[in-house]
């Protein structure tokens, strides 16, 4: 069967499912593509919590975080469903970058404070402190599998069909505005093609467009149990401090956010082994899982460092951690989100859907090197 739409979507998870709603929004017909079961644990957007954090210092980011903030509450007014937990958020470790986030944030506009390590400690006890902490009160979580069911549920409103347990087959460029995209039962003509495909984008994309360098990974972090029931703790990100011997050990940069009813989740920042996204194990790495059980029981004496439930998901990251987001043709891609993504879902989303409607990405978010198979990147 050939069916005919204005544009395909292949990957429901966060980045899919968002591009699919801003498609929908425009008044284009949209169908999604994924081929795992809804709210699949396959990749790198299920899960119940990621952390709300705008604690950066590029422009870009910070224009992005402040649309993607607009756009949560837009979509929590329309569905009835809560979306963020704003609990705060705290930075800590490496104080020289925080002095420069904080000035970035007062140049936007964007509420963050100081505190000293003791009134930190004071305010959340459990937590360990060593210097300056910085405080973005308007950050905290998401509540990333509400997220997904609310997108869809925008999504559909207007339109947009989602295919889940349905695997692409063959993508094939036609012309610059049109591609064909097949599965088991269909073949789908479109003007545009959107693949946000997480760790699958590369095979999925191989001799059709060259893409930067995606590393796909499988992390392992942890939900541990509290000492004490009932506390509400804020998000964190942590940097070790190059300056202090003490941090040596750590695999990586730390986060964390409370996930109720499941504990706090805490991991080391995109570390994990490397790994084929159709051949993993899930199982946690013991060397990683050892030291971010010591790291734990160092920063953290309100939970129990030998009570955790790991957790295995993939990221595909690029070499500078900036997102890949452009178009080639009738082809537009969203790729390399993990570790700090999920807050701009729906900020994504729309760049997603403009790249496809012909506007260009902002330029820190336009990669260089995607180019076609045999060409230079020039």
């Amino acid at each position: 069967m050939v069916a005919r739409v204005d544009v395909v979507v292949v990957g429901g998870g966060a980045m899919g499912s968002a591009a699919a709603l801003s498609v929908a929004r425009s008044g284009k017909s949209v169908v999604l593509l994924e081929q795992f079961a809804a709210g699949h644990s396959m990749g790198a957007s299920h899960g119940a919590t990621r952390n709300f954090n705008i604690a950066y210092q590029q422009a870009e980011y910070l224009q992005l975080v402040g649309e993607a903030r607009q756009l949560w509450d837009g979509l929590a007014m329309e569905t009835g469903l809560q979306l963020l937990d704003l609990v705060g958020l705290v930075n800590h470790g490496d104080t020289r970058s925080l002095h420069r986030i904080h000035r970035a944030q007062q140049n936007f506009g964007m509420h963050s404070t100081f505190m000293s390590p003791q009134e930190a400690m004071e305010r959340w006890a459990g937590m360990r402190f060593r210097s300056e902490v910085l405080l973005v009160p308007e950050s905290g979580r998401v509540r990333a599998a509400d997220a997904l069911t609310a997108l869809r549920i925008a999504a559909e409103s207007r339109g947009a069909a989602f295919h889940y347990g349905t695997t692409v087959r063959n993508i094939a460029v036609l012309g610059e505005d049109l591609v064909s995209v097949s599965t088991d039962t269909t073949e789908y003509r479109a003007t545009r093609i959107i693949v946000t495909a997480g760790a699958w984008t590369r095979k999925l994309l191989a001799g059709i467009v060259a893409l930067p360098r995606l590393v796909v990974t499988q992390e392992q972090p942890a939900h541990f149990q509290h000492r004490t029931a009932g506390l509400e703790r804020p998000s964190f990100n942590h940097n070790p401090d190059p300056t202090v011997a003490a941090d040596d050990y750590w695999c990586s940069p730390s986060y964390g956010m409370s996930t109720p009813g499941e504990g706090i989740k805490v991991g080391w920042h995109g570390v994990g082994p490397v790994v084929d996204p159709d051949a993993r194990n899930y199982t946690a790495e013991p060397a990683q899982m050892n030291t971010l059980c010591r790291y734990v029981r160092d920063w953290f004496p309100g939970l129990d460092a030998d009570a955790f439930v790991p957790i295995s998901c993939t990221y595909t990251s690029t070499t500078s951690g900036d997102f890949v987001l452009d178009r080639l043709g009738p082809v537009v891609v969203g790729a390399g989100f993990s570790g700090h993504g999920f807050k701009f879902t729906p900020a994504i989303g729309r760049v997603l859907a403009d790249l496809a409607g012909g506007t260009p990405a902002p330029e820190l978010f336009h990669a260089p090197s995607f180019h076609a198979p045999g060409t230079s990147a020039g």
